[in-house]
Order: structure tokens, then C-alpha cells, then sequence
């Protein structure tokens, strides 16, 4: 039987938002990799500015819709779905689009700034997570077909907070009760394991305000890892990516400890079950080394 794809036209507006340029361009390089392997068709979105984030939106709301609303506007211009695989942008961007499709008249008012941009938000796209187009429109069985190198893993699967709240508004999966990356996971081979803390913070949002605090936290992670000897941690996103491969070893150092248990994007993992090059995921961005991958 052949087995086809949900979604016929998978192309759509690449956000790759701030942190994922700056810092993890493995979680990018690898994204990339696993969508050309795929037929999957990322356009850069060109002119795109950050997201807003929640600070911003803490400060002035009119500030971070007009953010939202020009990301979403020039995506509308392409007339294409926007995806980014940053957690944070994504739970931004679809609570920015929430609010301007629920309320005409503030939308209206956002417009007529973004206006001398040449742009103007009318609701006609939708915002995805790289992991709602792997499940939502190519399908799982679609992506374990073309799997080539299962793999023998035990993974500490860390979804991130923003990706599954408010529930809401981000309309992925059951917050208390998720399943989509582990069916994702458990088709490359892998197998995802029930681990301490696993839906606790990993501490990354206080990084840069409480850093004894989000050492705290982050050290839970690796504590519950740790527990059921996962061989690594999977995420989707970038800032928990960070927060888990660099900040392990500032734990590392203030408790005297030794984890050593490697950080993978999802991307990552699903591109060495589909046979891609190691070196073109990026895995020599990896700060934790991952040993188990043959270069």
C-alpha cells in the first residue's frame, strides 16, 4: 500500500525568530535537512521582526500586536501558513492572531500602523509549530514509511511550556496529558520514557533573573533524566535547548555532579532515523557530546 500524505501542498512561511539564529542553529540546520528529506518546502519569511514575546506584551500590548501583526501580515502577503519550530514564537504569534481575530476594532487599529509598511492583517493564515506540520499535515504514518535507521534510544521527551499553553490558544495537545511528540518519537525507533519532572519548568525563562533559581530547576531535569537512564533529553524548543545542553554544565559545577546526557531536538533524532548526514543536523553544534552517533 503507498502510503500518502495528509496535506498535499506542504509549503509555508519559515519564521525562525531570534534565539534559533543566534544561538542553536543546529535545531535550523537540522529542521532543514529533515524537511527537503521529506518534500517539505520552508520559505524564509523575508522582512519578518521579532515575534513580541510575553515581556513585551507584559508592557504594552499594542507594541506586541503590532509585532505579531506584521509577522503575520507578510506571511498573508505569500499567501502562506507561518511556521516556526520556537516555542515561544509560536505561542506569541498564535496568541497575537487570537486576539486580532477576536477583537475587529483593535485589529483595525493595529492596520492602520502596520499600513505604512505596505501590510495589513486580515486572518486568511494560521499559525503551526514544525511539529503540528511532522503530525497535523504529513501524518505519522506517512513519516515512519520513510524511516530507514531506527534507532535504540531511551529519551527524556520535554515538550517546553508554551508549545501546549494557554491550551486554549496553542491547540496542540492536552497540556496534562500530551502524546503527539511521543508518537512522533516512538516511529524513529526510540522509545520515550515516564520521567520525574518531566512537565516541570526547565527554568530557562529566569535564566538572566534568577539564575540560582533556574539552576534549580533545570537540575530536576537532569535529576529525573537521570533516574530512569534516559540516553538523551528531546525538545522542540530552542530556549529549553539552551537551557538543557549549556546550563547542565553550570549545574554540573555548582553541585559537584556529573550527568552528561545529550540534548536532541526532535529534528535532530527524526533526520538520524531517516539516514541523514550527522553533520548536516548540526550535531557538532551539540555542546553535550552525543556519543551514541557514529560520524
Amino acid at each position: 500500500m503507498i502510503l500518502r500524505r495528509r496535506n498535499k501542498d506542504l509549503k509555508y512561511a519559515y519564521y525562525i525568530g531570534c534565539t534559533i539564529p543566534a544561538r542553536m542553529n543546529n535545531y535550523d540546520a537540522s529542521a532543514r535537512q529533515v524537511a527537503d528529506a521529506l518534500n517539505i518546502e520552508l520559505i524564509d519569511l523575508k522582512k519578518a521582526v521579532c515575534c513580541g514575546t510575553v515581556n513585551i506584551k507584559a508592557l504594552d500590548i499594542k507594541t506586541w500586536l503590532t509585532l505579531g501583526a506584521t509577522n503575520l501580515a507578510l506571511a498573508e502577503k505569500e499567501n502562506l501558513d507561518l511556521v516556526t519550530l520556537c516555542n515561544g514564537c509560536f505561542s506569541t504569534l498564535k496568541d497575537s492572531k487570537h486576539v486580532l481575530d477576536s477583537n475587529p476594532e483593535l485589529k483595525a487599529e493595529i492596520n492602520e500602523v502596520i499600513k505604512d509598511l505596505d501590510l495589513e492583517y486580515k486572518g486568511t493564515i494560521e499559525v503551526k509549530h514544525f511539529i503540528e506540520v511532522l503530525y497535523d499535515d504529513l501524518g505519522v504514518d506517512f513519516i515512519k514509511s520513510k524511516i530507514i535507521k531506527p534507532l535504540d534510544l531511551n529519551v527524556a521527551i520535554h515538550y517546553g511550556c508554551h508549545v501546549l499553553r494557554p491550551s486554549d490558544v496553542a491547540q496542540i495537545d492536552d497540556p496534562e496529558d500530551p502524546h503527539v511528540l511521543e508518537e512522533l518519537t516512538e516511529i524513529t525507533g526510540a522509545r520515550p520514557i515516564k520521567w520525574r519532572y518531566q512537565k516541570q519548568c526547565c527554568g530557562g525563562p529566569i535564566l538572566g533573573i534568577r539564575e540560582d533559581l533556574s539552576i534549580e530547576l533545570a537540575r530536576n531535569k537532569f535529576i529525573g533524566a537521570s533516574e530512569v537512564n534516559a540516553d538523551c533529553f528531546i525538545t522542540i524548543c530552542p530556549f529549553c535547548g539552551v537551557q538543557l545542553d549549556l546550563v547542565q554544565m553550570k549545574v554540573e559545577e555548582k553541585y559537584n555532579e556529573k550527568y552528561n546526557i545529550p540534548v536532541l531536538y526532535y529534528t535532530q533524532l527524526l533526520g538520524l532515523a531517516l539516514d541523514l548526514d550527522p553533520e548536516m543536523l548540526g550535531f557538532d553544534l551539540n555542546r553535550v557530546a552525543v556519543d551514541f552517533i557514529e560520524y
